[in-house]
């Protein structure tokens, strides 16, 4: 999978806390492990923007509907 993939959240944690879960049962092939930790470290960023994105949004959509008034 390339770094312009299309990713959920969930995807990409899940893929994320496989691969933590392999260099912790050191299961990872020594050949492969520069990959894995490149892969990993595209993941922790795609996740810490999707989060950052996020929460940007909720703001925004919160701060619009302080301003909007109840219909009477």
């Amino acid at each position: 999978m390339g770094p312009s993939e299309n990713l959920t959240y969930r995807e990409a944690l899940a893929e994320l806390q496989a691969i933590v879960q392999e260099l912790e049962d050191g299961m990872v092939d020594i050949d492969l492990l520069v990959e894995k930790v490149r892969r990993a470290s595209f993941l922790c960023q795609f996740l810490r923007q999707k989060l950052r994105t996020t929460e940007e949004e909720v703001q925004k959509i919160l701060q619009e509907t302080e301003h909007l008034t109840p219909e009477q």
